[in-house]
């Protein structure tokens, strides 16, 4: 076969491999590479960073493999055979160098994300943080807002461009808090608090869900973070502060018996507590 020829085909193959990527992920909403929050927009740039400084490597390698095998298959007496290969200084060191490199720059990107994306972190903000607590139910999400008063069920609300203080437990198996276009995932689990700052760029409705499986109902354990504008959020917390149930431990009681039931309710919160209540619950030896 001609070298022409060899060219021809291997950029036809390309250009198709391309052509069936984009053909697949055209006008496709993936949530965590069109992020709508501070922190997911740093998460996107991480993992682009991450997979083109990991490509640098891995395409090489694979160009190589079927360079190699086609080079130097059986049939090909023209290629030269160089069985003292294994000691050029020159080869040694780019297989080992680039590697090196490209570990080290990503240990230090690593090092330097892991601080600056602490879900612990408190974002910077002129606007006070919104405290949400969320309680992970069977299967289910609970939101109490302790300094409005208020609760709602499978749904959560909050202003644009204003950070989210999240606290969150769960009352069931472990499971996992996530909105994929505001930020990453942290895991809700029985008799701790686990905190997650998150703050949304633009309105709109972004899909929640667990990301950990907790059995039968896993499947539509899922809730919609609804980013609003200032005047928005406050005329639904007058709204669910007016809301004729009542959120107290006998109602929850109620919520947390396992159930499939993600239809959204607002309650007022009568026991300001309950939050730690439900933590303080798997505290005592003998109930977790």
């Amino acid at each position: 076969m001609r070298r022409i020829t060899k060219i021809i085909l291997a950029s036809v193959a390309v250009i198709g491999l391309g052509g069936i990527f984009y053909f697949l992920l055209h006008g496709a909403d993936i949530a965590v590479l069109n992020p709508k929050g501070q922190i997911a927009d740093k998460q996107r740039d991480l993992m682009i960073i991450a997979t083109i400084l990991g490509m640098s490597v891995v395409l090489p390698v694979f160009i190589m493999l079927f360079v190699f095998a086609w080079k130097y298959r059986e049939g090909n007496t023209k290629a030269r055979y160089m069985p003292d290969w294994q000691n050029n200084r020159i080869i040694e060191t780019v297989w080992w160098g680039v590697p090196f490199i490209i570990i080290t720059i990503l240990g230090v990107i690593a090092w330097q994300s892991s601080h600056e994306l602490d879900p612990y972190r408190s974002l910077d903000s002129s606007k006070k943080p919104v405290k949400i607590q969320v309680v992970a139910l069977q299967w289910r999400w609970l939101f109490i807002y302790p300094d409005d008063h208020i609760a709602s069920l499978s749904e959560v609300r909050f202003p644009v461009n204003t950070p989210v203080d999240f606290e969150i437990t769960a009352d069931a198996p472990m499971n996992s808090f996530w909105i994929p276009k505001l930020g990453g995932q942290v895991y809700a689990m029985t008799g701790m608090s686990t905190q997650l700052h998150l703050q949304a760029n633009e309105k709109g409705d972004y899909p929640g869900s667990s990301a950990n499986i907790s059995g039968e109902g896993f499947a539509d354990m899922k809730f919609t973070a609804k980013v609003v504008s200032d005047d928005d959020f406050a005329r639904w917390k007058n709204d669910a502060k007016t809301a004729k149930e009542e959120m107290n431990s006998t109602a929850y009681a109620k919520i947390a018996e396992p159930s499939k039931d993600t239809t959204p309710r607002l309650y007022t919160l009568s026991e300001i507590d309950l939050y730690d209540t439900i933590v303080m619950k798997y505290m005592d030896i003998g109930n977790h």
